[in-house]
């Protein structure tokens, strides 16, 4: 009988200690018993910052200890929450993040190259990066791919030519801020103008996570390989005409810079049925609560069929909404500011991971995320999809279309807090 008492003493001080808090709304099953407890409020702020004067340490509370052998201190200051993870954080997710800063750089006479691809980031299956620079008048020489090449002017202006299978060509003069796309197989070539004396830097992107930019089929690397005297034959001339081609590969290297007179060769094709280049410098963003957000994919620039680009920006305190993408990786790059992502991958397993301008974060098809901005200034990144046409899921859109019975039985939230959720996608939200 005294055991018996005990039991049901037990089972009363359970159910008050996890019984709803005060104010909801939920049923009374709810309110006396849950089905697992609630939620922790300890907060889960970083600890610190790159700019953090004291030393970090993978302390949380009263979990951790200090590091008592060697220590990065200028890495540990960069990735605050891997240093010490949110206790949010469970199970494993790999690694989401590479700085450009880590990877080989390729120096050439005119500028230089380096790229991030499953060589360093195993979890980006689809997408791949390369930086690249040119010193005005230096040229990308005539090559073209196996894959798409999608590209974001950062600083200066590019001159781009291509033609297509038809024998159509493209000359185009882009600015920063401005997007080129070619799809596989299209040669091209990359010319930094005189418009900026230091030249231009861009960032390409790639629809397949295994490109390697060593491997594009150069002109001068083919005709190098070509005995002469075919090229001679293939191009009807004698073969002294070629006397003076390249015995290997020019990669990048410097020119004079195109004048701005400049105009397509004449071409009996005409010209490509729809433009390589697309102005989205000159494309009015979309204001919101946080931030802003312009966004182009196949509807607006037709020829880009692989690749859509969110160009976003997030104000201090503010962050992108928590969601997620369909069926479409994402392949991030921070232009300013800094930011942190958690991703959450089903079954239990979240990762945090902190970036900063130079860094590529990488997050899987339907991988729940959203991305913070953890700074004092403004943060600005592209959000790169691998597909033809952008689209998101709203978690609080996604709530607040959902009947409200199903959402206060799932969370335990007021009528109040189920009346304040946004039935249009916030996309950034304030702080």
């Amino acid at each position: 009988m005294v055991k018996l008492l005990a039991t049901h003493i037990l089972l009363a001080l359970a159910a008050c200690a996890y019984s709803a808090p005060a104010g909801t709304s939920t049923s009374s099953a709810v309110q006396e018993s849950p089905t697992v407890p609630y939620a922790s409020d300890d907060a889960n702020y970083q600890l610190y910052n790159d700019t953090a004067a004291s030393t970090p340490e993978p302390i949380r509370g009263k979990l951790g200890a200090n590091v008592l052998g060697p220590h990065n201190v200028p890495v540990a200051q960069e990735n605050p929450d891997l240093l010490a993870p949110p206790t949010t954080d469970q199970g494993n997710v790999p690694n989401a993040k590479w700085p450009f800063a880590l990877s080989h750089n390729r120096l050439q006479t005119g500028g230089w190259a380096r790229q991030q691809n499953v060589d360093v980031l195993p979890i980006a299956k689809e997408v791949a990066g390369v930086n690249m620079r040119l010193e005005a008048g230096a040229i990308r020489e005539l090559h073209w791919h196996t894959s798409a090449e999608w590209s974001y002017v950062i600083k200066g202006s590019m001159q781009v030519s291509a033609i297509n299978p038809d024998g159509q060509n493209y000359l185009a003069t882009i600015n920063a801020g401005d997007l080129w796309y070619f799809p596989p197989g299209i040669p091209h070539s990359l010319q930094a103008t005189a418009d900026d004396p230091e030249g231009a830097e861009f960032l390409l992107v790639f629809d397949n996570g295994t490109f390697n930019e060593g491997s594009t089929f150069l002109l001068t690397d083919w005709l190098a390989h070509v005995p002469k005297e075919v090229i001679a034959k293939n191009f009807q001339m004698p073969m002294s005409a070629f006397d003076h081609i390249p015995e290997h590969e020019l990669y990048i290297f410097p020119s004079d810079p195109p004048p701005d007179t400049r105009q397509p060769v004449e071409d009996p094709q005409g010209q490509v049925p729809e433009p390589f280049t697309y102005e989205l410098s000159k494309v009015a963003p979309t204001q919101l609560e946080g931030g802003t957000v312009k966004i182009v994919d196949s509807t607006a620039f037709k020829v880009a069929k692989t690749i859509a680009v969110a160009e976003v920006t997030v104000e201090p305190g503010a962050m992108r909404e928590l969601h997620w993408h369909p069926t479409e990786p994402e392949w991030d790059y921070f232009l300013e500011g800094t930011a942190r992502i958690t991703l959450f991958a089903a079954q239990g397993n979240a990762r945090t991971f902190d970036y900063q301008a130079g860094d590529v974060a990488y997050i899987p098809p339907s991988y729940g995320h959203y991305i913070e901005n953890t700074g004092n200034t403004t943060l600005k990144l592209l959000e790169i999809l691998k597909t033809d046409r952008y689209q998101d899921i709203s978690l609080n859109q996604w709530l607040a279309l959902t009947p409200p019975e199903l959402v206060k039985a799932h969370l335990g939230v007021s009528d109040e807090t189920i009346a304040g959720l946004k039935k249009v996608k916030p996309v950034i939200v304030g702080h």
